[in-house]
């Protein structure tokens, strides 16, 4: 914070992003940047001017759900962890709808279960004034089972030392917290790069099953 930082146009861009981002995870749903410069100040130093629309504070209201018969609205209500009179934050409500790192969330909930196919959507229904009327439509899908399991890229070990850590067999209900499992423990092996090991998974709606593929 005492000293400067060198300009990098890409990060400059990526900034004002964030910025947005910021105001938006705090409510300000409709902020934008009305306009920014970046000028000489000498030899050394630049100066930066960003004027910026903040626009209203919003509020989350009423959540409805369309095409739930698996879970009622309690259940999901409470799976979300979004209240009536909540600041609105879009970048929340589509973590708890699709993929929270620190807990549960409403996709996992359902491909826990083998609903591979499950998709959600969460659309605004009504603004008015300072609150949010959500309707968060769902395609539960059915179950699938786990296909075809396999691994690419493997060049320090043999196949079937990774095969024994995999949490995912073939045959079984697809689990997606299974699959974040099997990751984790093929991490731990010390043999691949954590940051780069990905599961490709492939769905088949025709036969309800879902082929994973572990890139190492």
């Amino acid at each position: 914070i005492f000293k400067g930082s060198k300009y990098l146009e890409n990060n400059y861009e990526d900034d004002k992003i964030n910025i947005i981002e910021k105001y938006n995870q705090s409510g300000y749903r409709d902020a934008y940047i009305v306009s920014d410069s970046v000028y000489k100040i000498d030899d050394k130093n630049i100066g930066i001017t960003i004027n910026v629309e903040e626009g209203n504070k919003y509020y989350f209201r009423n959540i409805s759900w369309v095409g739930n018969t698996k879970y009622d609205t309690t259940t999901l209500n409470r799976v979300l962890g979004i209240n009536k009179g909540d600041v609105y934050n879009k970048e929340l409500l589509q973590t708890n709808l699709t993929y929270n790192e620190g807990g549960f969330d409403i996709t996992s909930l359902y491909q826990d279960d083998g609903h591979l196919f499950f998709h959600v959507d969460p659309v605004e229904v009504r603004v008015e004034n300072d609150s949010i009327d959500l309707e968060i439509r769902m395609y539960e899908g059915d179950q699938a089972t786990i296909g075809k399991v396999s691994v690419k890229g493997n060049t320090k070990t043999n196949d079937h030392v990774v095969i024994r850590e995999m949490y995912t067999k073939p045959g079984q209900l697809f689990s997606r917290s299974d699959v974040i499992r099997t990751t984790r423990e093929l991490a731990a092996l010390g043999y691949f790069n954590a940051e780069t090991l990905n599961p490709n998974i492939q769905p088949d709606p025709t036969d309800g099953t879902g082929d994973i593929e572990y890139v190492v």
